[in-house]
């Protein structure tokens, strides 16, 4: 079995969990989310846990039962405590603000770049060169962070840009002098 996928996920208190069909439903605190799940995984409640078992031995259902175990375990982690990014912007004059519902990052361009947010994600700014992005699903929360680096990625000889606030980057030496 799939050491993923054979764990039960516990469920906390406060959280509703829905099973209909093919469809898991996760409502908390922090909001609802749901996820279809292949027809070859069964998804089952007993005892304030869900397991999720697979129908087959096949490669294929090996990875999706460890998949959509982490995918429905991910849903109840957002909906409790919810899910956080951090990034670092570096650079010579370079800032960031809020206004309103947009994010204005001061890159080294000409022109301000504006980024409007999906729903159900936040973006704070708790100094002008940090940027935080909070939302309860785990995979739109780290797409909006890749979206918000790519507009400025870091630069290695200096490093300029937009980087996670974990990220290590190598340091490259620069051209040296003639002999």
């Amino acid at each position: 079995m799939s050491r993923i996928g054979k764990k039960p996920i516990t469920i906390p208190a406060g959280v509703a969990l829905t099973i209909s069909g093919n469809d898991v439903m996760v409502k908390g605190p922090l909001g609802q989310l749901s996820q279809k799940v292949n027809g070859r995984i069964k998804v089952r409640q007993e005892d304030g846990k869900l397991i999720l078992e697979r129908s087959s031995d096949d490669k294929e259902d090996k990875a999706m039962h460890g998949l959509y175990r982490m995918l429905i375990y991910n849903m109840v982690e957002g909906v409790t405590k919810g899910f956080t990014k951090q990034l670092v912007v570096n650079g010579v004059g370079y800032k960031v603000q809020k206004q309103g519902n947009k994010l204005v990052l001061n890159i080294g361009y000409s022109h301000p770049v504006e980024y409007t947010p999906p729903e159900g994600i936040t973006i704070d700014c708790p100094t002008q060169t940090e940027i935080t992005v909070k939302g309860i699903s785990k995979e739109l929360v780290g797409q909006v962070a890749a979206n918000i680096r790519a507009f400025k990625k870091p630069d290695p000889y200096h490093f300029y840009g937009i980087r996670y606030k974990d990220e290590v980057i190598q340091k490259k030496e620069g051209k040296t002098a003639g002999k």
